[in-house]
């Protein structure tokens, strides 16, 4: 049974842990950001929903910033980002089809990725290799060894990079940090993230012509060339491979990111296994509507992960949670902003934080991090290596998936070592002329 007097203890000195932690990262009063620049010049490439949420965020808290590129194929989305920026600032930014024309720019000191998953790590690479730091959006790479490129292009040309994984910056993870390190709930052993919810389906539509202005083969860029679909574009390009990784990499890549931080491992699993199928939408959606995936690492603890995307309820009252299960007890996660814990034989309750729901909870630190580090040239709290080591949860599930195989991994040479076919998917090719670097 569990004593209720270290739950008091802990909870008394605890109290305002989430407010401090986010304090640390914050922009204004931090007295390590005075620089010789005045304001950071930022790009915008990929001009959709996530990248005008960061704008309108940057624009409303009137941070030290000029936005001196909005950069997307199809001029209709840069519009989603150009009022607020026109309401921010007297010079307007340059709007362009070409992210080259915005990594050419000397007056842009970081860049903002928010593309379809299979051109961050092109964009990314680039930026790098231009003297930009990265806030890349997730997943940051499409295959597996796009994310080792990541790593070493990072430090090689020592720059900073942010993975948008914003529960990194959250409160209410900082809070749930100190209740594991407090060790009340033991070792944690297993983690498992779940992502249960009815993501709609898309009715299949005949291929037509892109609308006036889309510079569309540029948008497919290293994908391979296909005729103009409406279902293969905006949005729904998150159903096929060429362009995105599903809800594992989507929605799915914060839970397990949060999955990973909780387990405390800083390698790659060695053991990977994952079945699925499509209920719903069978022959069309290229990805499946329900999933589970065991990750084994070295030491045996292990990574669990479950999506429903056909359900209209979640889990533990949401719709994307966790569970961490240590020797003395669990605590029930929510990126959504809550958590709960249960101790001892009889599961009595412990510390707690927030409130269920669906609404997301803000975390408008992680840019502030993002914007800190490139004043101070620190380490942000979500860097490449943090980034590659949950996004190849992400692959290496997917492999496992598509080739039926319980796949052995090196974590140390980073190779499948007990399936070819495995192997080489570890990787893919990028269609001329675009695609990645030459020299990384």
């Amino acid at each position: 049974m569990a004593d209720s007097s270290t739950r008091r203890e802990f909870l008394s000195t605890s109290a305002g842990i989430a407010t401090g932690a986010v304090a640390l990262g914050a922009w204004a009063g931090s007295p390590v950001l005075a620089a010789s620049k005045e304001k950071i010049g930022i790009g915008v490439i990929g001009c959709g929903g996530m990248a005008s949420g960061h704008v309108r965020f940057l624009v409303n808290q009137r941070l030290p910033v000029s936005f001196a590129h909005l950069c997307d194929p199809d001029p209709r989305q840069m519009e989603n980002c150009a009022k607020p920026v026109a309401e921010f600032q007297q010079h307007q930014p340059q709007r362009v089809a070409d992210f080259r024309r915005v990594l050419d720019d000397k007056n842009v000191d970081a860049v903002i990725i928010a593309t379809p998953h299979h051109w961050h790590i092109p964009i990314a690479l680039g930026a790098l290799q231009a003297g930009k730091d990265v806030y890349v959006e997730k997943p940051a790479s499409h295959v597996f060894q796009e994310g080792r490129l990541l790593v070493d292009a990072a430090h090689k040309y020592e720059r900073v990079v942010q993975h948008g994984t914003q529960m990194r910056s959250s409160g209410v993870t900082a809070q749930a940090g100190q209740v594991l390190e407090s060790g009340i709930l033991g070792e944690i052993k297993i983690t498992k993230a779940y992502n249960c919810q009815d993501r709609g389906f898309a009715k299949p539509v005949a291929d037509s012509e892109p609308a006036q202005g889309v510079d569309y083969d540029r948008w497919l860029g290293p994908a391979p060339k296909r005729p103009f679909n409406e279902n293969r574009f905006h949005r729904t390009w998150r159903l096929f491979r060429d362009y995105g990784n599903g809800d594992f990499g989507d929605d799915g890549a914060h839970d397990l990111d949060m999955a990973r931080w909780a387990l405390g491992v800083e390698t790659h699993p060695v053991r990977i296994t994952a079945h699925g199928s499509n209920i719903k939408q069978p022959g069309y959606r290229e990805f499946p509507d329900n999933m589970i995936a065991t990750f084994e690492y070295p030491d045996g603890r292990v990574l669990t992960y479950e999506d429903r995307l056909f359900t209209p309820y979640g889990m533990n009252g949401v719709d994307s949670s966790n569970v961490f299960y240590g020797t003395k007890g669990y605590m029930v996660f929510s990126r959504r902003g809550f958590f709960r814990t249960y101790l001892g034989r009889r599961e009595q309750p412990g510390p707690a934080s927030g409130k269920s729901g669906r609404v997301g909870a803000p975390v408008p630190s992680h840019m502030e991090n993002f914007l800190s580090c490139v004043r101070t040239r620190q380490q942000t709290v979500a860097d490449a290596e943090t980034a590659h080591l949950t996004c190849a949860l992400i692959h290496l599930g997917e492999i496992a998936y598509r080739t039926k195989t319980v796949l052995e991994f090196n974590p140390t040479t980073e190779t499948i070592t007990n399936s070819k076919t495995a192997h080489a998917m570890l990787t893919k090719e990028y269609r001329a002329p675009y695609g990645l670097p030459k020299t990384i």
